[in-house]
């Protein structure tokens, strides 16, 4: 009779695992697996090895405070010939004397989390346990059996593996790429990404239904987006518009999401102060790339905020020129960032999978949490806004019509009905490139074109209709909201009534005959004077003299207007069929104190007729350039020796500058994020500042730096850098 199997030691080859799974970036000193595949552990036994058909084992994996098999969050399966794809299984995969080697599958529909790990040795009828330790399961892109899968090798290398990438800000003509570190890889982020999951509302209300859901990535996705921002909850990051930022950081200064979320964290899950769109959407990305969700950040430049869901913004402007902004809610934003995330759509029906919006920006309540989607893409472009989650909010962002009024003391009049203006262009990142892919098709159709109409036509027509019965993700809280099973809520602009299903013509008010130009003679840079022309053409067949208002106000990059610095006005004599251009100088002496961290000013011109009175206008976003932070690596990059790097900063104004700083970041390369005081710049002072930095990792690796000062907050520069395991001679 054989003696009974008795365990010694047992090794989860962590290295081994992890490069198979694509995690050894993270660690190969602990586990961490993805579904849908399989990993190994060696079991080596006291005085005998493992005999098939006379030991029997069995293993368990747990996970959760209450594991229970009905729920998913726990399983026990026996060592078996051959592998169970649907289920986890084991196999034997190598059986010498003393010491076997096992393959354990998991299967694609797997909880993720943290997970305990048993094995059971039968002896008669009595098993006795072996702790064979913990591991983490994730999400897995690779595999067709999770709903992640995705099949491109170069996009999976974009949105899963790349810790770096850039958010584009600035205007649709003048796009400017601020470098992003994602960090996913960091040893200390998968965790905290799992704790984030468990601080949500989900699993304070309910933790066994909140967990046996985390199978699921649009569940997953949707409760992430409600905790990056703190609105309900506690989230990670507190949202602050005001430009008031003395009880925080500045989110003009933040290089990447790494600090975030580690300083999240470490202060026991309070929110951290303070981002903005582009803050928001590049940390969710970092957790969902950690949890194993391919994603990847958009900026659509021209975004609406529909407050009122009627697919209408409508914006105000005085007879000056001057943007109002106590006249309505809704706003155009210069630019806003969301994330996008890759799943199939198994609540939805066939052929909306793929891409997901998902907008952790609070904006508005969805089901009374502040998140928005995951919404379909696909969904967005049709037009089929009743589908889950948040679909006629992100529509609106990228297709609602906006109309302007020409507010005064005796009333308003309309001024425009633009089709055009809204979503302008949609960006995100290229693969394997340092370049802006334009992916503005993906959401709409051509502007103008009939396809377009007609799906506006078609969302226009599902607002009315009562909403398709969903499945909410997210638990309700007190609190109203104006988004209901998910969707918006149709409702009616306080301003103006229907004037039926069908658009109004794209058109100033035409009968006026007038256009109005404003063209820039160079992109400005911070610190210099702005030069526009005012192109007027008369194109009626009768001379007109016109009489054009200008104004100029710097604006946050969400819509709202702030400081109004400059104004102008001047008739014009037009000939029929006439074009004339006025030069016009704006000096940085009259602008530069009203800026906002954003460098946004916007120049209007409103323009009235002397046969008609019909009035019409002109608007043009300007965004001011920056210097960029030049970096130069002035020795060899070698994992773990000291690396001089050289900054150089520059002080683009004609005035000094104080309360100087530059942040670096970089994953592999600093452990932490670094922020080095500057000693205040005189007026177009340029510096060199040198640092000592110890790379941790080898590979391509991206270091970002930002140089911020009383006056600016962004000037943003990078280096890719590549790090050897030994010096080169």
């Amino acid at each position: 009779m054989a003696e009974g199997l008795e365990v010694a030691q047992s090794d989860l080859q962590c290295q081994r695992n992890n490069l198979k799974h694509h995690t050894a970036e993270i660690s190969t000193q602990r586990l961490i697996v993805r579904r849908g595949d399989c990993f190994t552990i060696k079991l080596q036994f006291k005085s005998r090895g493992y005999l098939h058909g006379t030991d029997q084992i069995a293993f368990t994996v747990e996970t959760g405070p209450w594991p229970e098999e009905a729920s998913g969050t726990k399983a026990m399966f026996l060592l078996a010939s051959s592998a169970k794809l649907k289920s986890w299984s084991a196999v034997v995969e190598s059986n010498v004397p003393n010491s076997t080697v096992i393959s354990i599958f998991i299967p694609g529909n797997a909880i993720i989390g943290h997970y305990s790990f048993k094995v059971h040795i039968f002896t008669k009828s009595t098993p006795t346990t072996y702790q064979l330790g913990r591991f983490a399961l994730i999400f897995n892109p690779w595999s067709s059996e999770d709903d992640v899968y995705l099949a491109d090798d170069k996009q999976m290398q974009e949105y899963v593996l790349n810790e770096n990438g850039f958010i584009y800000q600035g205007n649709e003509n003048w796009i400017q790429p601020c470098p992003w570190n994602f960090g996913q890889f960091e040893e200390d982020l998968l965790d905290i990404c799992l704790k984030l999951l468990d601080k949500s509302l989900n699993f304070m209300q309910d933790a066994f239904k909140d967990l046996a859901r985390r199978n699921d990535p649009v569940y997953v996705s949707r409760v992430v987006c409600a905790m990056i921002n703190c609105n309900d909850d506690a989230g990670v990051l507190q949202g602050n518009w005001s430009g008031n930022y003395k009880l925080g950081i500045n989110p003009s200064t933040w290089n990447g999401s790494v600090a975030i979320l580690r300083d999240w964290y470490t202060k026991g899950c309070q929110p951290v102060r303070f981002g903005q769109c582009w803050v928001f959407a590049g940390v969710m990305c970092t957790v969902m790339r950690c949890l194993g969700i391919p994603s990847r950040v958009i900026t659509n430049f021209n975004s609406a905020h529909d407050t009122n869901a009627n697919l209408l913004i409508e914006e105000f402007i005085d007879s000056t020129g001057k943007k109002l902004h106590n006249k309505s809610n809704d706003s155009i934003w210069n630019f806003h960032v969301w994330t996008e995330c890759w799943m199939e759509r198994r609540d939805l029906p066939p052929g909306y999978g793929g891409w997901q919006v998902l907008d952790p920006t609070p904006q508005e309540k969805s089901n009374g949490i502040y998140c928005c989607g995951p919404a379909s893409v696909k969904a967005v472009k049709e037009g089929d806004i009743d589908l889950s989650y948040d679909a006629p909010f992100v529509y609106a962002m990228v297709n609602a019509d906006c109309i302007s009024w020409i507010a005064s003391s005796t009333g308003k009049e309309k001024c425009l009905r633009d089709t055009r203006s809204v979503g302008t262009r949609i960006s995100t990142k290229c693969i394997n490139s340092t370049e802006c892919e334009e992916v503005t098709n993906n959401y709409k159709y051509k502007e103008g074109s009939q396809e377009e109409r007609k799906v506006f036509e078609k969302a226009i027509t599902l607002l009315k209709q009562p909403r398709r019965p969903t499945t909410e993700l997210l638990p309700e809280r007190n609190g109203s909201a104006n988004v209901e099973n998910g969707t918006v809520s149709p409702a009616t602009s306080p301003t103006e009534k229907p004037e039926g299903d069908k658009p109004l013509p794209n058109r100033p008010l035409s009968d006026a005959q007038i256009s109005l130009k404003l063209k820039l003679t160079k992109s400005p840079l911070i610190g210099e004077n702005i030069g526009l022309i005012l192109v007027a053409t008369n194109l009626d067949s009768n001379a007109k003299k016109v009489k054009i208002n200008l104004c100029g106000q710097s604006m946050q990059h969400e819509g709202r207007p702030l400081n109004h610095f400059w104004k102008d006005s001047m008739y014009c004599d037009l000939d029929p069929a006439e074009e004339k251009m006025v030069l016009i100088t704006i000096p940085y002496s009259v602008y530069g104190k009203a800026l906002d961290d954003n460098s946004l000013i916007q120049v209007t011109a409103v323009g009235e007729e002397n046969q008609g009175w019909k009035k019409f206008l002109v608007v043009k976003d300007i965004t001011l350039e920056v210097p960029p932070v030049i970096i130069n690596v002035r020795s060899q990059a070698i994992v773990k020796q000291k690396m001089i790097v050289e900054f150089i900063l520059d002080n683009p104004l004609p005035v000094p500058v104080t309360n100087c700083e530059l942040a670096i970041e970089g994953s592999g390369l600093l452990i932490r994020s670094i922020r080095i005081p500057v000693r205040p710049l005189e007026a177009h002072e340029k510096i060199r500042l040198h640092a000592q930095i110890f790379p941790s990792k080898t590979g391509h690796r991206q270091l970002q730096a930002n140089f911020s000062s009383n006056k600016f907050k962004d000037c943003k520069g990078y280096k890719d850098i590549v790090v050897s395991s030994y010096y080169v001679y």
